[in-house]
């Protein structure tokens, strides 16, 4: 006969009540929750409340319900309704907020009013981050990604839209290429990483595109796939950029002229800044790992982020708000990431340092 782990009854009384702080272990994570926030100079960073009125109906101290927010984001429980209901059943959140449970609409104003200082909370745990020297490597990656917003019917993306998106998104890493921005970049010391985009209409119709002719900087010329040179005929303000232009008169009677141009004879234009651009490319070039890296660097966090939310959408409305709620997935994410890195204990005397 088979023998079966039994519980409690429910109705056994104790001699002496059981204490909330024994259902949370040592390593638990909602205590880094606990130390964080209260290790927080929450006025300075924009909250309200921090001092009581001398007169009036108590509130709730805004660090309680920071608690309760970073606590559900780290659990993936977002809405204030459920945070209102985990308040009033959730041990660990009973623990962390002192038994106490405020109403959902109290929860909810809490993120609409605050969302300034809640970003400012999660800048301020990166600069933990970075006390703790977890920015070691010198190396920044840049990403975007499309998150369901809630908003108007007339605003949603058809299939056609999702699918021309869809496309760009392939080639988004080239999208945030600029040129001037990547010469801003080399003149601050800084070592741009950014492919050229893949934009030659001559390329997409099947002839030769720029990339296919090579320019040699000692004599300011460009040879073309035949071997002949272009050379320099006249400079050009084109939306703001000095522009030389090159081409040479051995068009005409080029063997692979058809395949080139359909022109008189075949132009090429460089920027007057474009030897940023030439040694960009050398190092991307030298660099084939680069993209590979980027990606493992900045589009983790945002899968991550995506997972957590699964198949719904900010809760907010409005670009501002918006804001506040990704700030809160920002910074759970860089928590979870510390707690696993550093674990619970050290993370806990780091931020007490």
């Amino acid at each position: 006969m088979k023998r079966f782990i039994e519980g409690q009854d429910r109705g056994q009384l104790t001699l002496l009540p059981e204490c909330l702080d024994d259902y949370v272990g040592e390593d638990n994570p909602v205590r880094v929750v606990e130390t964080f926030v209260d290790e927080l100079d929450l006025a300075a960073l924009g909250f309200a409340g921090v001092v009581p009125e001398a007169t009036g109906r108590p509130s709730y101290h805004p660090a309680t319900l920071l608690k309760i927010y970073l606590y559900g984001y780290l659990n993936r429980i977002v809405s204030s309704r459920r945070l209102e209901r985990e308040a009033q059943r959730n041990m660990e959140l009973m623990w962390l907020t002192g038994r106490l449970m405020p109403d959902f609409k109290t929860i909810a104003d809490f993120r609409k009013d605050y969302g300034t200082a809640i970003q400012a909370t999660c800048r301020q745990f990166v600069l933990l981050c970075r006390k703790l020297d977890l920015f070691s490597d010198a190396v920044v990656g840049i990403d975007g990604s499309k998150f369901k917003a809630v908003n108007n019917r007339d605003k949603n993306y058809t299939p056609y839209k999702l699918e021309r998106r869809i496309e760009q998104i392939i080639i988004a890493d080239r999208g945030y290429f600029k040129g001037e921005e990547i010469l801003a970049c080399e003149q601050a010391g800084m070592t741009p990483l950014v492919p050229k985009p893949l934009t030659s209409g001559a390329k997409a119709e099947g002839r030769f595109g720029k990339q296919d002719f090579v320019y040699i900087p000692e004599n300011d010329v460009y040879r073309c796939p035949a071997g002949k040179l272009l050379t320099w005929r006249f400079d050009r303000v084109e939306e703001g950029q000095l522009l030389h232009h090159y081409w040479t008169t051995a068009c005409q009677c080029c063997a692979v002229k058809s395949q080139c141009t359909t022109g008189k004879e075949r132009r090429i234009k460089r920027w007057e800044h474009e030897g940023v651009i030439d040694r960009m490319q050398q190092r991307l070039d030298q660099a084939p790992d680069a993209m590979r890296v980027r990606r493992q660097t900045v589009e983790h966090p945002f899968g991550t982020i995506k997972a957590w939310m699964g198949a719904t959408h900010f809760l907010t409305r409005g670009l501002k708000r918006v804001r506040t709620e990704m700030s809160l997935h920002v910074l759970a994410y860089n928590l979870k990431r510390m707690i696993s890195i550093l674990g619970v204990n050290r993370l806990l005397e780091a931020i007490r340092a």
